[in-house]
């Protein structure tokens, strides 16, 4: 009788991780992921996928974006003068910046767009508002 993964057990597992038009987002390859179920160390869907896999099985797990990093939030741009930057500092649309905001702490926010006067920073995760879908293989039960 083969084992199942449960929640609570130790696995270990490879994927590649996909978007809806194909692109990978992550990936396994080098290094397979282990993780305790249960512990929300993944997100809770993708757990959720993989208890009752036997050793060796393969499935492709779909996580919605309300299950993954949720929808894009308009509130999570923001919009600074560009006199907040040194002069001299290149900024480039795409380029990741690590901001402090106090109290709240340090933030990653993308430039997605300058001119002269203004930066707009993008402070949703890079996959927010996307569907995930992991290929995903169970190599272990620990």
């Amino acid at each position: 009788m083969s084992m199942t993964a449960r929640n609570g057990d130790r696995v270990t597992v490879s994927y590649i991780g996909t978007l809806d038009n194909g692109r990978i987002f992550d990936s396994t390859e080098e290094t397979p992921l282990t993780i305790t179920l249960g512990q929300d160390e993944v997100f809770p869907a993708l757990e959720a996928g993989i208890v009752g896999m036997k050793v060796g099985e393969v499935k492709n797990i779909f996580i919605h974006t309300s299950d993954a990093y949720g929808p894009r939030r308009p509130e999570n741009i923001l919009k600074v003068k560009r006199e907040l930057f040194p002069a001299d500092k290149e900024l480039k649309i795409g380029q990741k910046l690590q901001l402090e905001f106090g109290a709240a702490g340090e933030q990653l926010m993308i430039v997605i767009d300058h001119n002269e006067t203004e930066v707009a920073l993008d402070g949703n995760h890079p996959l927010a508002g996307l569907d995930l879908t992991f290929a995903l293989r169970l190599d272990a039960i620990l």
